[in-house]
C-alpha cells in the first residue's frame, strides 16, 4: 500500500514513521500515512512564521478564488472522499456525503464571506474636537493558526478552521485526529493546487503525544481545538496569552413537549440519537418528555430506533455503523451496563458487536450515571420525564454542558421563552440539537467551550479590529 505523504508548507513530503489506518468496522488497513519529523514539525511552523505578513497582504480575490477552488473540486471529488471518510471514520455512506456536501458549502460560504472583508468608514467628527477626522476599521489577524480536528467530522471540522484562516490571511497548521488523517491530507493535496503561496498551510499528522510543542510555540498566536473538555482546557491553562477557541464536548437534550408533533419529534430523535454512531456532540443523548404525552412518545421512539439499519457502513442502506474502535465501544457499553446496574431500564438495544453498538433508549436512569450526566459519544440516549415547561428547562440546565437544545413545541411563547431560559449556545425549535448550519455561528457555553464557529464567527474570532484614523479631511 503506497505510503499517504503530509503536506510541509504547501509541498508533499515524508518523515521517518508512519501511521496506520484501520476501518473499524473489519479492522482492514485503508492507509499509510507519513508521519513528520520534530525538524519537519519546526521546518512548518518556521514556514509559517516566513509567511504570515505577506499572507495578510494577500488580495481579497486571491484569498476569495482559493476558497471556491476548494469547494468546486470537494464537489468533483465528492464519492471518492465520501468513500475515503467511510473507510477511514466508519460513517455510513450516507453521513459521508452528508459531510463532504458540507464542507463543499463551508468554502463556498467562506469564499463568499471574504470577498465582503471591506473594512468600515466611521465618521468622527459627531463631537467637535473630531472635526475633520475619520476612522477606518479593518479586521487583521493574529498570525498562524494551530488547528487540531477530532475524528468525528475528519473532513468537515477541518474546513470550518482551514476555510476562516485563509479568508482572513492567516496561515494555517492542521493537526488532524491520528485516527482520521487521510480527509485532511486530502484537503491539503487540493489546497496545492491553489496559487496560495508556500508556507500558507501544513497538514501534519502527528501523534497526539507530540502535540505539545505546537501548542507552545509562541510563532502559532492562535489554537483552535475541537475535541474533549479534559485536553482543551490543559490547552488553554498551558498558553494563557494564547487566543484559544474550544469547541468541547456536550451532553445535548431535546425536550419534547405536550404540543409537539410527537411523529416528528419521534423520528427526529431515534434518527439523531444515532447518526454518526452518536460521535457528535449535539447528537441526541437525553430525551425529556412531557409526562401527559410520555406513553405516547415512547410508542412511537421505540419502534423507530429499532427501525434503524445498523451494519457495514460500506452498505448504502447502513444508517448507524461503527464507533471509531472497539476501545470505545466497550468503554460505551460499560457506562450502559454501569447504569442498568443502578437501576436503568434498556427498552431497546445494550449490546456491542466488536465496534458496533446497536442503538439503545434507556429509561429510569439515576443523576449521576455517566449516561446521564456525561458525553456518551455513542448511539445511546436516556428518557427522562417533566411535569411540563419548567421542569424541562431545569433539566435541560442541570448539566455543565451546554452546547445545544432542542424544543419540540408549536408555542411560539414558549419557543421565545425556551431561548431566554436555557443555558446553551444554541436553542433549535421544532427540532433536535443536532442541527447545524454551516454559516451559522456555533458553539457552547459553560464547560462546552469558548468561542464560536461558522465562517463569519470564526473570521471575526481569528482577527482583531485595527482602528486608523484620518486627520484633517474636509468631510
Amino acid at each position: 500500500m503506497d505510503v499517504r505523504p503530509f503536506w510541509l508548507a504547501g509541498r508533499p513530503a515524508t518523515g521517518d514513521a508512519e501511521l496506520t489506518v484501520t476501518n473499524s468496522h473489519d479492522g482492514r488497513v485503508v492507509g499509510v500515512c507519513s508521519v513528520p519529523t520534530p525538524g519537519q514539525v519546526e521546518e512548518a511552523v518556521a514556514a509559517a512564521e516566513a509567511v504570515r505578513k505577506e499572507a495578510a497582504a494577500l488580495p481579497i480575490h486571491v484569498r476569495a478564488e482559493a476558497l471556491a477552488h476548494v469547494s468546486r473540486r470537494l464537489a468533483e471529488r465528492a464519492d471518492e472522499i465520501a468513500r475515503l471518510i467511510m473507510e477511514e471514520n466508519g460513517k455510513p455512506l450516507f453521513w459521508a456525503r452528508g459531510e463532504v456536501g458540507r464542507a463543499i458549502s463551508t468554502f463556498r460560504f467562506a469564499a463568499e464571506e471574504t470577498r465582503r472583508l471591506s473594512g468600515e468608514a466611521l465618521r468622527l467628527d459627531t463631537e467637535p474636537a473630531a472635526t475633520g477626522r475619520l476612522a477606518y476599521v479593518s479586521r487583521v489577524p493574529y498570525g498562524p493558526i494551530l488547528a487540531i480536528t477530532p475524528f468525528n467530522f475528519p473532513l468537515n471540522l477541518v474546513a470550518h478552521k482551514v476555510a476562516p484562516a485563509i479568508a482572513v490571511g492567516a496561515p494555517v497548521i492542521v493537526k488532524p485526529a491520528p485516527a482520521t488523517p487521510i480527509s485532511a491530507l486530502v484537503l491539503g493535496e487540493i489546497l496545492a493546487e491553489t496559487d496560495l503561496p508556500a508556507g500558507m498551510f501544513s497538514v501534519l499528522p502527528v501523534p497526539n503525544d507530540r502535540a505539545a510543542t505546537l501548542v507552545t510555540d509562541p510563532r502559532l498566536p492562535v489554537v483552535s481545538f475541537t475535541g474533549s473538555g479534559p485536553v482543551g482546557y490543559a490547552i488553554m491553562d498551558q498558553v494563557p496569552r494564547k487566543h484559544v477557541t474550544l469547541e468541547l464536548g456536550g451532553n445535548a437534550a431535546a425536550v419534547v413537549l405536550a404540543d409537539a408533533d410527537l411523529d416528528w419529534a419521534a423520528s427526529r430523535v431515534a434518527l439523531f440519537s444515532n447518526y454518526q454512531a452518536g460521535q457528535s456532540c449535539i447528537a441526541v443523548q437525553r430525551v425529556i418528555v412531557e409526562e401527559s404525552v410520555r406513553e405516547d412518545f415512547l410508542a412511537r421512539l421505540v419502534p423507530a430506533v429499532e427501525a434503524l439499519v445498523t451494519g457495514d457502513p460500506a452498505d448504502e442502506k447502513t444508517q448507524v455503523g461503527p464507533l471509531v474502535s472497539v476501545e470505545a465501544a466497550e468503554r460505551v457499553e460499560q457506562w450502559v451496563d454501569e447504569a442498568v446496574t443502578a437501576g436503568a431500564r434498556v427498552l431497546t438495544g445494550g449490546t456491542r458487536d466488536g465496534a458496533t453498538i446497536t442503538p439503545t433508549v434507556l429509561t429510569d436512569v439515576p443523576a449521576d450515571a455517566k449516561v446521564s450526566c456525561e458525553e456518551v459519544f455513542g448511539p445511546v440516549m436516556i428518557v427522562q420525564t417533566v411535569s411540563g415547561p419548567d421542569e424541562a428547562f431545569a433539566a435541560v440546565n442541570a448539566s455543565k454542558y451546554g452546547l445545544q437544545a432542542g424544543v419540540f413545541t408549536r408555542s411560539l411563547d414558549l419557543a421565545f421563552r425556551a431561548n431566554r431560559e436555557l443555558e446553551v449556545g444554541g436553542v433549535i425549535i421544532g427540532d433536535v440539537p443536532s442541527y447545524r448550519a454551516d454559516q451559522m455561528p456555533y458553539g457552547g457555553v459553560k464547560d462546552s467551550g469558548v468561542g464560536r464557529e461558522g465562517i463569519r464567527s470564526a473570521i471575526a474570532d481569528y482577527t482583531y479590529e485595527k482602528v486608523m484614523v484620518l486627520t484633517g479631511l474636509s468631510l
